[in-house]
């Protein structure tokens, strides 16, 4: 079995956790922000939509450079935000499911304007550029829920709003 293959059932897992927090996205809390310092709730859902479609890059690629004028994904609505994801989670999970053993060493590079911002092992930026900056950026939707009276979503077993069934 090759690297990818083995890390296969993690993403499927963790994607569908994400899909299930992205599915509870208010079309009329987009604004939302439990705090003056936080960004709004639907920019909050875009950046974990859009950032998953890092992963075909990072497997297809040596680096992303990043233009100084990237906009990130602005959605304007819930069903913009899963169609995003929907769109980038198939382009990723192809990438991954091809990449080869070969690879996943290589070092890779994040660059902003040309200039590298870090270079790491392939496989160590999928596991902490991507899955686990899903997986925090998740988090903080399941906080911004909480505080704005929406129903959390169980990632790994219920939450308060959904019980184990008895």
């Amino acid at each position: 079995m090759s690297i990818a293959q083995s890390m296969l059932p993690e993403f499927d897992n963790e994607m569908a956790n994400t899909r299930k927090m992205l599915e509870r996205v208010p079309d009329e809390k987009l604004d939302y922000k439990p705090d003056p310092k936080s960004m709004p709730l639907g920019s909050l859902a875009g950046h974990v939509a859009e950032m998953i479609g890092w992963a075909a890059p990072t497997f297809k690629e040596d680096s992303i450079d990043i233009p100084p004028d990237f906009k990130p994904f602005s959605p304007k609505s819930r069903a913009e935000i899963l169609e995003t994801f929907e769109r980038n989670l198939k382009e990723a999970r192809a990438a991954l499911a091809d990449a080869p053993d070969s690879g996943m060493m290589n070092n890779w590079s994040l660059k902003f304007g040309g200039k590298e911002m870090f270079a790491m092992p392939r496989i160590a930026v999928y596991r902490s550029m991507i899955m686990n900056h899903i997986i925090h950026h998740r988090a903080q939707l399941g906080v911004y829920y909480r505080m704005a009276g929406v129903p959390v979503p169980g990632m790994y077993g219920p939450s308060a709003d959904e019980p184990q069934p008895m």
